[in-house]
């Protein structure tokens, strides 16, 4: 059976629940190994291709996720459509720890990634950026979330930061007044590699915390992020139960 779906786990969905039928394949590509190895399985008849992000360990820092690996062995098992999950900070008071979001812009800050499958060698490619994310799969991923009676936000900008370290409060309230919705470390380069290997992309963000802008709330620690984000990938397993045999 043909997999065409793609999920991409971010920090805490190290594998999907649910999934029958397993196997596990490595995939060579020219840009080195994937994170891990690929999970295909079945979801109600559905066949889907798992990829953890971060590793199995968690030993891939944002900066070292080996993203055009990642891409390259998705698009070589014949996925067409990647939910990619990601952890994110609210820089809203209405995006609340816990919401989800399904951002329709993406801010890049990053400085230090591989940026395109082309770098080394191929010819020079211009991707259209001006909407990120495919509108079909972002659509299907709100109405998802909905019946998994989740509290959605149905769009907003990811500013996509470096890291591994969070922001300085000068640096949060900067990027507050640029207007973005969430703050995170691993939208680019998807979403970019996903348009250059012409793949359906799109983001679910779990809301782990308000950053270091708030004036009441704790800033951004690791603690607090590891402690709502167990809360949110059972969130986000719902959603993938609801959305995967629909698509």
């Amino acid at each position: 059976m043909q997999v065409e779906i793609g999920v991409i786990g971010g920090s805490g969905l190290y594998r999907m629940a649910e999934l029958e039928q397993i196997e596990e394949v490595e995939v060579q590509t020219p840009f080195g190994p994937p994170s891990a190895p690929i999970t295909l399985g079945t979801l109600q008849g559905v066949r889907v291709a798992f990829l953890p992000r971060h590793g199995l360990r968690h030993q891939f820092s944002p900066s070292a996720v080996p993203a055009r690996a990642n891409f390259w062995a998705l698009k070589q098992l014949g996925v067409r459509r990647v939910i990619s999950i990601s952890a994110v900070g609210s820089m809203r008071e209405e995006i609340a720890p816990l919401d989800l979001v399904v951002p329709d812009q993406i801010f890049d800050r990053t400085v230090r990634r591989a940026r395109s499958f082309f770098e080394e060698s191929g010819p020079v490619v211009h991707v259209a950026l001006d909407e990120p994310f495919c509108p079909d799969l972002r659509r299907a991923l709100l109405e998802a979330a909905t019946r998994a009676g989740a509290r959605v936000h149905p769009q907003g900008t990811y500013i996509c930061i470096e890291g591994p370290q969070f922001s300085t409060k000068a640096e949060s309230r900067i990027y507050r007044s640029w207007g973005v919705d969430v703050i995170g470390m691993t939208a680019m380069p998807e979403a970019r590699l996903a348009r250059e290997a012409e793949l359906c992309f799109a983001i679910l963000a779990l809301v782990t915390d308000y950053d270091v802008w708030h004036v009441t709330e704790e800033p951004v620690n690791v603690a607090t992020v590891i402690q709502n984000l167990q809360r949110n990938v059972q969130t986000a397993q719902d959603v993938l139960k609801e959305l995967i045999p629909r698509l």
